[in-house]
């Protein structure tokens, strides 16, 4: 649930305190990128 005020707005990523937000992931819109799992050879 996004309660963010600036998420609502216009989003995270356009937040001017994206990079240092503590809380883009509970309160923001900002879904961590996810990593494929490393091929085992």
């Amino acid at each position: 649930m996004t309660l963010c005020p600036v998420a609502l707005a216009v989003g995270c990523k356009k937040c001017p305190v994206f990079s240092v937000c503590p809380l883009k992931e509970q309160i923001g819109d900002h879904k961590p990128e996810k990593k494929p799992p490393p091929k085992k050879t």
